[in-house]
């Protein structure tokens, strides 16, 4: 018996990817044995912070970095060491900040409900620019000048929302952020693989990246990096660590905190709601090890073989209601996916069928373009061939039914 059915719960298939709503990846066996070995000893967590920031600013090339809760409070934390420094008076402070010097430009087409990430430290976004191609009003999208022009004496920072087809493009914001002495937070949760992206984004001159763990990177769900400058990893750290401790005999790895620039230290901080366990810590840096060390390009060949495999079976259905499209993407690094596509069957229907019926969660960012995607992160040898027979029979049956 799992532990999930012990306590009544029914496992699903994760089809849809990292969506954390479905528990994202399988954990590796290495990184659940981590974990499991994490937790039977105890930590200084300080050290192990200061431990892990070393071994991530390696793969990054980030000065410092600091293992969160998920990369939504990287963002939090983010705002909150621009805000307050290293000043601990300002920490305490914090969401309030007297000097209202507490502004982050954003992008209109970069904002999302992970605004309130920013808003949790304080923080209050200004919004710039538009995207009249998507609008249907013209051939422009937000343009780095819009940035520049809304700098003021409120201004503390600048959010960059990294995908494939940001824009403006982001040297062109760290150009201005620099000619203005003004920080930049780049939110890259989702943007792993490819590898590169790990080093891309501190090379360019962003001062802060925020990444998931609990994404490609195949790490505890609730872990997150955020990596960057040194003087906001040290913010971030005092003001997220238990800090009931005697400045006098508090020593904090020299990597992680310079205690000589510090004249006291806060009580707990605002982030101190986003504790990370050393076992998540643990899991972490073991899933981080075997993601860079991997042959992704293999694994990778591996998943549209799985596609393949369900794609031939849905097709010997011989059903014109169906049809499936395997989308290789242009890096050979990143995840190719399986499009269910229909123009006569209802797919929110279906896609329902497929979870209440059978445990079957596909990702359904499509279904107003009339496709049902499968993601094949959590398909393996052991389980291709029970997910494709229960794909196929469920479609048949929600076929033969007419709906």
């Amino acid at each position: 018996m799992s532990i999930y059915q012990e306590f009544g719960v029914r496992t699903i298939f994760n089809l849809a990817g990292t969506s954390t709503r479905v528990g994202g990846p399988v954990l590796a066996k290495e990184v659940a044995d981590a974990m499991v070995n994490a937790s039977q000893h105890s930590v200084d967590m300080t050290e192990l912070q200061a431990s892990a920031s070393e071994y991530i600013s390696k793969i990054t090339g980030s000065e410092a970095a600091y293992v969160t809760a998920g990369a939504s409070a990287g963002l939090t934390m983010a705002a909150a060491s621009i805000l307050a420094g290293l000043d601990p008076a300002k920490m305490e402070e914090l969401p309030r900040v007297k000097s209202n010097k507490n502004q982050f430009i954003i992008s209109r087409e970069h904002r999302s409900g992970y605004d309130h990430a920013f808003r949790l430290a304080g923080a209050e976004t200004v919004d710039v620019g538009m995207n009249e191609i998507l609008s249907g009003a013209g051939v422009r999208r937000t343009e780095a000048w819009e940035y520049e022009s809304a700098i003021n004496e409120r201004t503390a920072g600048i959010i960059y929302v990294a995908t494939e087809n940001s824009e403006p493009p982001i040297e062109s914001i760290i150009d201005i952020a620099k000619k203005h002495n003004l920080p930049v937070v780049v939110d890259a949760a989702g943007q792993l693989p490819p590898r590169d992206n790990l080093r891309i984004f501190i090379e360019k001159g962003a001062d802060l990246v925020a990444y998931s763990g609990g994404k490609a990177i195949k790490g505890p769900q609730s872990s997150g990096i955020l990596c960057g400058k040194k003087e906001y990893i040290s913010s971030v750290a005092m003001q997220s660590l238990d800090m009931d401790e005697f400045f006098d005999i508090w020593n904090p790895p020299f990597n992680l905190i310079d205690k000589s620039k510090i004249t006291a230290i806060p009580r707990h901080g605002i982030g101190r709601g986003f504790k990370v366990a050393k076992e998540e810590i643990a899991g972490l840096l073991v899933a981080l090890r075997m993601f860079i060390e991997k042959d992704i390009e293999s694994e990778m060949e591996k998943c549209t073989k799985f596609l393949a495999i369900i794609s031939n079976e849905i097709k010997s259905l011989n059903s014109d209601k169906v049809s499936t499209n395997i989308i290789l993407p242009k890096n050979t690094e990143q995840y190719p996916i399986l499009n269910l596509t229909s123009t006569t069957l209802n797919l929110f229907d279906l896609s329902n069928k497929f979870k209440n019926d059978a445990g079957l969660f596909l990702n359904e960012t499509g279904l107003n373009d009339n496709h049902l995607t499968i993601h094949p992160m959590n398909l393996s040898d052991e389980n291709i061939g029970e997910i494709t027979s229960s794909l196929k029979n469920q479609l048949n049956e929600f076929m033969s039914k007419g709906i």
